[in-house]
């Protein structure tokens, strides 16, 4: 290598804009979304087996999983992609053909339940072995979120970035190419992971950067053409990451917010469990929370789930959930609703009222996803509330409301 690793681990972790520390590190949605993923990909094997995953990627349960990876942006923006039915080509070859969509269920099935290193990769030299067109090493990006200590997420970017630093020439597509590109990351993530973590999303992110040139290695062979791209890459980096800090402070104001106006007409209120240290405007979410969240007759996992949502109202003194909010920036609403349904169907006999609060500019999204025939057909009921509704509105429902029915006034639903 042209630059030692140590060395080139440590500018990684220092530079604040690199996947490090924009994803892998103080990240509540990355860690939000293994949880979901896992779910999802349950709910996957369990459609194939019953007969009801369909023919196409859009509107099944494999495109809600990979929506959840892609909303870690970050490092999975196109993960998607790779899975899209493309009719001409008949790939990836899962949905027409039953067989192969019988095989790829199996493998997630395996795959899920594995306890140990060599069962998984025992199953993917299986699958390799079916030769199922179109279902490569993109695959490693699911597989990635179930085993994170195992499996090293692939794409463009990180094959990209090995072969600059290892100077190696991996191939795309190719399950014994990225097998063998396994086999150097795990070492080296063994000897560096007291620099870095055992989750293998540090590597892969170092990865990244270097594959699309955000995180420059010593090469005194780059031309003055490939700085100016580099050059390019960095801007558009910072004002990526720039933009993050102004979505995630203005996630903070509308926790804030909606916490505030709960508090104010008689409800005890508490923010998710990784929020609680936040602040808007020098004002501490943790000033306006409950200490702890008040213990619940659900199951220990969807307990867990619940404390993650956004804000949640509680009936004065009791334990009794009165209304729950999730907070959505750009990343797709998926989880969030994920997460207000656990609650409704952990209280069926007495439901809270569920919000999700919404950048003004996302009315039209929304509503297409409360209207998914798995929200209808479920007759859950979600408000949603504009982020500017919610601003303007709420030092007056402070003064005036007296209880949950005030949001009303300011709320929509999905007809």
């Amino acid at each position: 290598m042209s630059q030692d690793l140590k060395s080139l681990i440590k500018n990684y972790k220092e530079d604040k804009e690199t996947v490090y520390n924009s994803w892998f590190v103080n990240n509540d949605e990355r860690l939000k979304a293994f949880r979901s993923i896992r779910r999802g990909v349950f709910d996957v094997i369990q459609d194939i087996k019953t007969g009801n995953f369909g023919n196409d990627f859009k509107g099944s349960s494999l495109e809600f999983v990979l929506n959840c990876i892609t909303e870690q942006k970050q490092v999975f923006k196109g993960a998607s992609h790779p899975f899209y039915w493309k009719p001409k080509l008949r790939i990836p070859d899962i949905y027409e053909n039953e067989e192969n969509k019988i095989a790829f269920g199996q493998f997630l099935e395996k795959c899920i339940n594995a306890t140990k290193e060599e069962q998984i990769l025992k199953e993917i030299i299986l699958l390799d072995q079916k030769k199922i067109k179109g279902l490569g090493p993109a695959v490693a990006s699911i597989l990635y979120f179930l085993h994170p200590t195992v499996i090293p997420p692939c794409n463009t970017a990180i094959v990209n970035g090995f072969n600059t630093l290892f100077k190696d020439r991996v191939k795309l597509g190719s399950w014994t190419e990225y097998l063998r590109m396994r086999e150097v990351v795990i070492e080296k993530n063994n000897e560096l992971k007291s620099d870095l973590s055992n989750d293998l999303g540090a590597f892969a992110g170092l990865l990244l950067d270097v594959g699309e040139r955000k995180l420059l290695i010593n090469d005194n062979h780059i031309s003055e053409e490939e700085r100016t791209k580099i050059e390019k890459k960095l801007k558009k980096r910072h004002k990526e990451v720039t933009s993050e800090m102004e979505e995630e402070d203005l996630h903070t104001e509308m926790q804030y917010h909606i916490m505030t106006i709960g508090g104010s007409i008689g409800y005890d209120v508490i923010a998710a469990s990784n929020d609680r240290s936040k602040c808007h405007n020098g004002k501490s979410l943790s000033f306006i929370s409950l200490d702890k969240f008040p213990e619940l007759e659900v199951d220990k996992d969807t307990y867990k789930t619940i404390t993650l949502i956004d804000a949640v109202w509680f009936e004065k003194g009791t334990n009794k959930v009165a209304c729950a909010f999730e907070v959505e920036k750009s990343t797709s609403i998926y989880s969030g609703i994920l997460r207000l349904t656990d609650l409704h169907f952990s209280f069926k006999d007495n439901p809270p009222t569920l919000y999700l609060i919404i950048p003004d500019n996302r009315e039209k999204e929304v509503l297409i996803q409360l209207q998914r025939p798995s929200i209808k057909n479920s007759e859950i009921e979600i408000h949603y509330i504009l982020f500017s509704e919610l601003k303007n509105n709420c030092d007056a429902i402070c003064k005036f409301g007296e209880d949950k029915e005030i949001l009303k006034k300011i709320s929509r639903v999905a007809n």
